[in-house]
């Protein structure tokens, strides 16, 4: 597969270069490249990404960092068997327990939402520091939803990490999960506080909170670049021959976006 003109493998971190040292030199420039363009498109196009972890997984299958980096691109694409062997792999060669999450993850996609959420009360959680703990609460909580279990999938979220105030790379992931949990369970003023709430701290744009406040108030978004759009049902019974007034909205916008 081609390689980006600007990518010299020198961007991956220091630990997986690290690792890499263990092959031969022309080896670990073509392995490195490969695992530089799997983070470069795991999120815009996952299937590319997934193309350039299996030369990466063929070139140097006893690397972690590789198998680690399979396991993430098969993820991405929905194939939860394959990852989980890739996480499993990976952290049998490394004793470390980060994956954890993630494991549990690929047996809710594989449709084993009891496995993930037995995976969830293992002594590996509390080997995880607290952004893997974090995580293991957000898919214990959704293994609760996969399993009809609502009310309970409310009370797993319920934490000391979801009442701090404090904004951590995960709270507004945290905080989206809980109000989507609560609207489930038709607790909606709630539920439309804690979007707000995610919202807030949502400075990536990494949910959609701001879209689902708006459903909750009964806001309607109309793409202003779709010549098919309604305009919100307005008429136009302007007589035949003379040009419609134009009509501006009080806060002058009609679109959104995430």
């Amino acid at each position: 597969m081609p390689i980006d003109d600007d990518v010299t493998g020198a961007e991956i971190d220091k630990d997986v270069r690290q690792e890499l040292m263990s092959l031969p030199k022309t080896l670990a420039e073509d392995v490195a490249k490969n695992l530089v363009m799997v983070a470069r498109l795991l999120d815009e196009d996952p299937q590319a990404a997934y193309g350039y972890a299996r030369v990466a997984l063929r070139l140097a299958s006893r690397v972690p960092s590789v198998r680690e980096a399979a396991g993430f691109a098969a993820y991405a694409v929905e194939k939860y068997a394959e990852a989980l062997a890739e996480f499993r792999a990976a952290r049998r060669m490394t004793g470390l327990q980060h994956l954890w999450p993630v494991m549990a993850d690929c047996e809710r996609g594989m449709g084993r939402p009891e496995k993930a959420l037995a995976m969830a009360g293992e002594p590996e959680v509390q080997k995880l520091d607290k952004a893997g703990q974090v995580e293991m609460r957000l898919v214990a909580a959704g293994a609760r939803r996969d399993m009809g279990q609502a009310e309970a999938a409310v009370v797993t979220l319920q934490s000391p990490e979801l009442a701090s105030g404090s904004q951590q790379p995960w709270t507004a992931r945290l905080r989206y999960a809980y109000a989507d949990a609560l609207l489930e369970v038709g607790r909606e003023d709630e539920a439309r506080e804690w979007f707000a709430k995610a919202l807030e701290a949502d400075q990536s744009g990494s949910t959609d909170a701001s879209d689902r406040l708006a459903e909750l108030d009964g806001v309607e978004f109309i793409d202003a670049l779709d010549p098919d759009a309604e305009e919100d049902g307005v008429e136009n019974d302007a007589p035949e021959g003379e040009a419609p007034e134009e009509e501006t909205s009080a806060d002058g916008g009609g679109t959104t976006s995430e």
